[in-house]
């Protein structure tokens, strides 16, 4: 008894366009990468000098700081905004610290804080 090939992985012409698809796939990776390319990568690899000005507004038992308004750099990852206020306000790394933008998400630690800027200035 002689199995019929499978649509998904034995005959490749049962989809449009695969093979157009695959056939420009490998002529394009020996070419490398276009000028348009690498000028966008050097434009991606210069560090963003801007400053972003961040409240920081205590909610239910958390401390009243100082100072509410600080500037930091866009390009710092959000880390770098936890770790600075947990300097501020004298906590130890295991203490827990609940951060959120505008009351709505907690943002993850690798975030950047010009995307958090961004996303916190749009009318949601």
């Amino acid at each position: 008894m002689a199995s019929s090939p499978s649509p998904l992985l034995g005959n490749r012409s049962a989809v449009p366009g695969l093979d157009a698809l695959t056939a420009t796939d490998s002529s394009s990776s020996g070419a490398g990468p276009t000028s348009e390319a690498l000028a966008a990568l050097e434009t991606y690899k210069q560090r963003d000098t801007s400053k972003v000005v961040v409240r920081f507004k205590a909610v239910g038992n958390a401390p009243i700081m100082k100072q509410n308004f600080y500037k930091i750099t866009a390009s710092n990852r959000f880390q770098t905004v936890i770790q600075f206020l947990r300097k501020e306000l004298g906590w130890k790394s295991g203490d827990p610290l609940f951060t959120y933008i505008n009351l709505a998400f907690s943002p993850a630690p690798d975030d950047t804080v010009s995307n958090l800027f961004k996303v916190g200035n749009m009318s949601i």
